[in-house]
Order: C-alpha cells, then structure tokens, then sequence
C-alpha cells in the first residue's frame, strides 16, 4: 500500500454514525485552520462504507458511543478499504473501547464531550505529517526486512507488507534512526504531531500492531523492541 497526502489540498471529512451533530463546529474549526474540505455525512455503516468508495475520504470521524452492535469490527472493515485517517469519539472512562478501536485500525481517539477545534488541529497535524514524507531516495534493509520511505511500501523477505499510514510513519520514524531509543512523547510529536496533547496508549497500541506485520514473532520482536522505562527502539544494522 502507497500513501500520499497534501495538506494543503482539499480533503474530504466524513462523519459517521452518529457524528453528524457535530458537522457545524467541525466546519467552523476547519475554516478557523484554513483547510479547505468537504463534509460528508454518513447515517449507518453500509452508508460509510459506500461513501468511502465513491468520496474517498481523507479523514473518517466515528462516533463509537452510538453505534449499535461491534463497533470494532465496523473500524476493522472501514480500515480493509481506505487508508483514510481513522478517528474515534469514545466515552472518557471507556479504556477497553478506547483500545479495541485502536486495535482494530483506528488511527487515534476523541473522548466526548468532543472540543471540534481540539480534533480538527490534531487532524491537521496528522495531515501535514503524512504530506512531509520520508525523501530517501535509498531502500533501508535490515535482515529480512526492507523499507522503502519514498514508495511508502514495506517487505519482507520480499512480500510486500500492507501497513497504515501511521504504522508507515511509525516504522520509518524508528527505522531511520536504528539502535536509539525514542520516547513515547517523542514518537507522538513525530508521528502524530502533537506531542504531549496525545496520548501514550497510541504508541503502545500502533507498535503492537506493527509488530504483528514485520515480526516474525510478534510477542519476541526482532526489530521494534520495548526499552523499559523509556519507549522503543529499532534494533538493527543496516545491510549496505
């Protein structure tokens, strides 16, 4: 999977389930940004789902507190057809939502009530993270795995690998850097672009899922290996 973006291009926002209520404010807040957009707004999953094929969002808003039935498995299919970012509004106390929503693919989380200016500039953040791409004109190679950060794209042992746009992000902010160990807080403000605004949990749970594409063996990582105490580190040399 390749990812691009531009931040400064017109994007689509799609609302989900629930999430429409909040359409003004979103519009207001994005105007207060200067992103150009169009709003869409999605009454039922089928819908977004027909809606991500025909619009092809660039950002998807999923209102969790009003979906009926597996909330997970509806992120889990929204997640199989775009590599659109994926944002899900939670209850505050709710953890354990919080970090299915976050297994299943979203790309970060809003707790209610929702402050539309707070969701908009992480938003925008996300977006002019994904439009600063990796220019390496060299593929990394370390063992069995190759990284290509100009093509977006991730093999190993010569399979391509399907990774979101976060996870791509995550990978090459660690992988350029092999052997350093790198914060929580500090992945946040490279990946996501909100430093201390976001929250730990997202690091934790993207690198689980990372792991669970370039490792072998996920639950004794190779590569993305836990630093106690201080965050994460890309263990490695590179193959010349």
């Amino acid at each position: 999977m390749t990812h691009g973006s531009a931040a400064d291009s017109p994007i689509a926002v799609l609302l989900v389930e629930g999430a429409p209520h909040i359409e003004a404010d979103i519009a207001q807040a994005l105007a207060a940004q200067d992103v150009s957009c169009e709003l869409l707004v999605a009454s039922s999953f089928d819908e977004s789902l027909t809606m991500i094929h025909k619009k092809q969002p660039t950002v998807i808003v999923v209102n969790f507190s009003t979906i009926d039935g597996n909330s997970s498995d509806m992120v889990k299919h929204m997640r199989n057809a775009t590599s659109a970012f994926i944002y899900i509004v939670t209850e505050a106390s709710d953890t354990a939502t919080i970090l299915r929503g976050l297994e299943s693919g979203a790309d970060d989380f809003h707790e209610h009530p929702v402050n539309c200016q707070h969701l908009v500039a992480r938003m925008h953040a996300m977006l002019r993270r994904a439009s600063g791409a990796f220019h390496l004109s060299n593929a990394l190679h370390f063992g069995h795995l190759e990284i290509r950060p100009d093509e977006g794209r991730v093999y190993r042992e010569g399979k391509e690998i399907s990774l979101t746009r976060t996870e791509f992000r995550l990978l090459c902010e660690l992988a350029t850097s092999p052997n350093k160990v790198f914060a929580r807080e500090t992945l946040l403000d490279r990946v996501w672009g909100y430093g201390y605004f976001g929250d730990g949990r997202l690091v934790d749970v993207h690198v689980r899922r990372l792991r669970t594409k370039i490792e072998a063996r996920p639950d004794q990582p190779e590569y993305v290996v836990t630093v106690r105490g201080l965050g994460y580190r890309f263990d490695g040399e590179k193959v010349k």
